[in-house]
């Protein structure tokens, strides 16, 4: 099968490689319908991090074609939904809604799903069904549920969104507008969105955003402050990961308020006085996306939300390198590869 392998940082091919197969009995097989690169996945385009011909690809839509002899809540022909963590969904953190630390938790990154097919380990815990096949349109949609609306959905969830509330998103990304998007859905009165990008204002003020910010760090958060009577948000989503902006949003929320932080974090170093007297709740990490993927299906296949607009840009598999680089330069905020 064809799949992209990162060489090294920034060049990035697309190969041949194993097919999969199943190796546990807990194992499916999927044929992929969609694909698409990440923002996390430029860290190591840029050098951040280390890459040495690694496979690629965390988030993945398509059709189970082999299960193994334990797998039971999917079966050959289902279109499913995973999430980009690995999780057998049956622990005692699983249970407690953070699939994404689960005891056995592995990385979709590790099997490298910018590629025709997967092997996707503990499927029943990791892969969900739709109601039925969905439509071309709602490709796009569904495959977002996979990391980047699941992801930003769960810092909407930390920062508290909801009725009455004035909710505040750092990062004008993929997971940024998704945070909008939940933000919105979960109830939130006012949506601020932080972003200097006349096209991902536009698409932020689809998804619900009711004001935009251009500034950053400290005159950001005294932007924040001022539209909110010197108090700050009552909730802050920081979906980039750098330091800047890490600390514009501790800044951002009011004291007693709630930051979902879910921007892979980077060198951030968190002065532990200022966190201490900034007297805030704050969580986040890597998404459980398994905890939220069935009530997001149900929202996308009710067409109630259509997260897949995110996708600016959509390029056959075989053109992976030409999507990082629109990615790298900020020619697209997010990029499917299709098959």
């Amino acid at each position: 099968m064809r799949g992209v392998v990162m060489t090294k940082p920034g060049e990035v091919i697309v190969t041949d490689r194993d097919e999969p197969q199943i190796e546990e009995p807990t194992d499916a097989v999927i044929r992929l319908a969609a694909t698409c690169v990440c923002g996390s996945d430029l860290w190591s385009y840029r050098g951040v991090q280390d890459a040495d011909h690694q496979v690629m690809g965390h988030e993945y839509v398509g059709v189970v074609e082999e299960v193994g002899d334990e797998v039971s809540t999917v079966k050959v022909g289902d279109f499913v939904v995973g999430s980009f963590m690995i999780s057998d969904n049956t622990c005692e953190i699983c249970q407690a809604g953070f699939q994404s630390k689960c005891v056995h938790v592995e990385s979709a990154a590790s099997i490298g799903t910018q590629a025709e097919r997967a092997r996707i380990p503990m499927a029943d815990g990791t892969l969900v069904a739709t109601p039925g096949q969905p439509t071309q349109e709602q490709i796009p949609a569904l495959l977002a549920a996979s990391d980047v609306l699941g992801t930003g959905w769960f810092g909407a969830d930390a920062a508290q969104a909801g009725p009455g509330k004035t909710i505040a998103v750092v990062g004008d990304g993929a997971v940024g507008l998704m945070a909008i998007l939940a933000a919105k859905q979960l109830g939130a009165e006012r949506i601020i969105a932080m972003s200097r990008h006349p096209e991902r204002q536009e698409l932020a003020r689809y998804y619900g955003a009711t004001d935009i910010v251009e500034e950053r760090g400290d005159e950001g958060v005294e932007k924040i402050k001022e539209l909110t009577g010197g108090l700050g948000a009552h909730g802050v989503v920081e979906a980039v990961g750098t330091q800047e902006s890490f600390m514009q949003a501790v800044g951002a929320t009011r004291g007693g308020g709630y930051l979902g932080y879910v921007g892979v974090s980077h060198e951030v170093q968190i002065p532990g006085i200022e966190l201490f007297f900034a007297g805030i709740h704050a969580l986040g990490g890597p998404a459980p996306v398994r905890r939220y993927l069935p009530e997001l299906i149900r929202l996308i296949w009710d067409g109630e939300i259509d997260p897949g607009k995110v996708f600016d840009l959509t390029l056959p598999l075989e053109e992976a390198a030409e999507a990082y680089a629109a990615m790298d330069e900020r020619r697209a905020t997010k990029v499917m590869l299709t098959f």
